[in-house]
């Protein structure tokens, strides 16, 4: 394991109010907490009424109001900050966009802009969060990704992704110190309305298990996902750039279902047995459909999400473990369970 930097004057969070952001925004001004960092958080965020949202979090966060898909925007973001006095965590981006275009315009041309201006402005380090669908899902079940993989991007989104990617290689190419963390299916504390419905699903029974339910998925609870990006940024001298950030182990999706089952009723919830089985050739047909669909420029996420429910996405973190000393401890029921109770404590209805 490398030794690591201290933590610049200046850390800036682009996509500040989505899921990872906020876990950041959380976990970088909390007092006292294992990732908590003096100095300022300069929060990017997309509306003025997110404004408001950073301040109740800390008022050390500095929000400005900038579109990433807007180069001139962004020159606020980084007009008072000296050379070398900051870094940038890139988590802006979109997943179920309205249609196609969208990814390429706000994953990789907005990477483009962020990365531009990043760079003129004196960039300590970049940290750019990825995914794990540049790669696609594992052509053989039993298979993980490693450190090495050929590009094999899933639909519009991971074109979209993979060619982020490429931005930021090229960039380190010519100089710029950049790194890559590749999270797969995040869970945990300040999820968004889709994780809401996974638990719906799974309390009412009627999440569709597709095939066997033994296709293995690798996830990551938020918390960890934090860690790997702290670690990332702060890594003297990092011999590789990418790292893929996960629980230790995927897990059969049978198991997820189940492990969520537990967990709600482990909270007080009455959940229904989960009997939706769904034969394999509904995901094939799905996949299909979504790449018809996406080919006309249109997405729908109920198609897309479903095409890739018979699917193995299993990847090995081996490497952040030895490179980064990160350190994934928290058990798939004991993440569950959190953000289960996050959800209650907002009024959430699961």
């Amino acid at each position: 394991m490398n030794s690591r930097l201290d933590p610049p004057p200046t850390t800036v969070v682009t996509g500040a109010t989505g899921w990872l952001g906020t876990a950041l925004l959380h976990a970088l001004t909390a007092e006292g907490a294992r990732w908590g960092r003096p100095g300022r958080i300069r929060a990017l965020v997309h509306r003025a009424s997110e404004v408001l949202v950073t301040a109740r979090i800390s008022p050390r966060i500095d929000p400005v109001v900038a579109d990433i898909t807007r180069p001139r925007s962004l020159t606020q973001v980084f007009s008072d900050l000296e050379p070398g006095s900051f870094d940038v965590v890139h988590t802006a981006g979109i997943i179920h966009p309205p249609d196609v275009a969208t990814f390429e315009r706000v994953n990789a041309q907005g990477t483009r802009n962020v990365l531009q201006a990043a760079r003129a402005a004196g960039v300590r380090r970049f940290v750019h969060v990825s995914s794990n669908s540049p790669f696609g899902t594992n052509p053989i079940p039993s298979e993980y990704f490693r450190r090495e993989e050929p590009y094999a991007p899933y639909f519009g989104y991971g074109i979209s992704k993979m060619e982020a990617e490429l931005l930021v290689r090229d960039s380190i190419d010519d100089g710029l110190d950049a790194v890559i963390v590749r999270p797969p299916w995040f869970y945990g504390p300040h999820q968004p309305a889709r994780q809401t419905t996974f638990f719906t699903m799974v309390r009412t029974g009627r999440f569709p298990i597709v095939g066997d339910g033994r296709q293995r998925r690798s996830m990551v609870y938020v918390d960890h996902l934090v860690q790997g990006v702290v670690l990332a940024e702060l890594v003297e001298r990092p011999m590789y750039r990418a790292w893929w950030i996960a629980d230790r182990e995927p897990y059969p999706l049978e198991h997820v279902i189940q492990t969520v089952g537990e967990a709600l009723r482990a909270e007080g919830y009455e959940v229904a047995e989960n009997s939706l089985r769904v034969p394999a050739f509904v995901g094939r047909f799905a996949e299909a459909a979504d790449r018809v669909i996406q080919k006309s420029g249109r997405y729908v996420t109920q198609v897309h999400v479903l095409g890739e429910m018979d699917k193995t996405i299993a990847v090995d973190v081996s490497a952040a473990v030895d490179d980064l000393g990160y350190d994934p401890d928290t058990s798939l029921l004991d993440g569950m369970r959190r953000s289960i109770r996050w959800c209650r404590a907002r009024g959430i209805t699961l």
